[in-house]
């Protein structure tokens, strides 16, 4: 019985969070006595198919296609395939938004048990338990799985990565069937980290007081490398783009630091950034509910701190 995962591309590439999925996989794996078979859709070089090898993967099966969209029925039905060929006895898939389109799919198919939101490993395998993050992040839920198969979605930045290099075998195959999503245009951001991706976010709220005064946040993302983010009011006031709003109805993420500056800490915004490693709090309210979920906090005007820490972080470079 195999532990298969699933392993999203982005343009023939793997990112952090694959090498993450795989990492985990193997762990799962190690404790049940299993190996991890690794399931890639789409193009994507031998090279770096190679690459899961070196976090645990023992077998690469590897579908190609030139669909260049997610089609989440025939993605699901093509693991839900792989997962009976290979006799998986748990799948895991990434807590995104390819995930979260794809596991509940899987899962009925399979007639699995689905769990979402899983941030470590099973607490137990007899009964099989699992911990993972409900109410929007606000609190921790203990999930027992009583199917014969076991559907994990992890979070993203929750397992430490592990290189646990293998001889990887790799099987190729054809994504059967007709797609029934058509991309009809693409508009990248060229410029800028995205959101999803970034290791490092400095976000705004409406504690900025003006959208004249982001100067100093955008000054401090280029010199940390990170993405720029912000509150919903901001972005629904249009002092931002909207595609920096961050937050249960915006973007999810899951950096290694959150930074926070003038955002007083809606619960909306906080299931947003749940994910963080860290989070960086910088507000002149003491009571302002982002110091509740903050690891470190600053209480001070912001436009006041910026500067400081722009300078800091330069000092530091050099």
């Amino acid at each position: 019985m195999s532990v298969l995962v699933y392993t999203e591309n982005w343009e023939g590439k793997f990112k952090k969070k694959t090498f993450e999925l795989v990492s985990y996989a193997k762990s799962i794996a190690d404790k049940i006595g299993s190996e991890v078979t690794a399931l890639s859709i789409g193009n994507v070089a031998d090279d770096e198919l190679q690459k899961l090898g070196q976090y645990g993967a023992a077998k690469v099966k590897h579908l190609e296609s030139d669909i260049d969209t997610l089609d989440n029925k025939l993605f699901a039905d093509a693991i839900s395939k792989e997962a009976e060929a290979e006799n998986s006895g748990v799948i895991v898939f990434s807590d995104n938004f390819t995930g979260k389109a794809i596991a509940p799919r899987v899962s009925a198919r399979l007639q699995a048990g689905y769990v979402a939101g899983v941030g470590a490993l099973p607490e137990s395998f007899e009964p099989f338990v699992v911990k993972s993050k409900v109410f929007s992040g606000k609190a921790f839920g203990k999930v027992k799985i009583n199917s014969e198969k076991k559907i994990l979605a992890l979070q993203t930045n929750s397992f430490d990565i592990a290189e646990n290099p293998s001889e990887v075998a790799i099987e190729k195959g054809s994504l059967e069937g007709e797609a029934t999503t058509k991309l009809k245009d693409v508009n990248k951001v060229t410029d800028k980290i995205l959101l999803t991706d970034a290791e490092l976010i400095v976000s705004a709220g409406r504690g900025m007081k003006s959208p004249d005064n982001w100067g100093g946040i955008e000054e401090l993302a280029t010199a940390l490398g990170a993405a720029t983010g912000c509150s919903r009011p901001v972005s629904d006031d249009d002092w931002r783009p909207h595609e920096e709003h961050v937050g249960q109805t915006g973007k999810v993420v899951a950096p290694n630091v959150y930074f926070a500056f003038g955002i007083s800490g809606a619960i909306q915004h906080i299931a947003g950034i749940s994910g963080s490693k860290y989070i960086v709090a910088v507000n002149k309210d003491d009571e302002a509910p982002i110091f509740n979920v903050a690891d470190f906090g600053i209480v001070g005007d912001v436009n006041e701190v910026i500067p400081k820490m722009v300078e800091a972080v330069k000092a530091r470079k050099n």
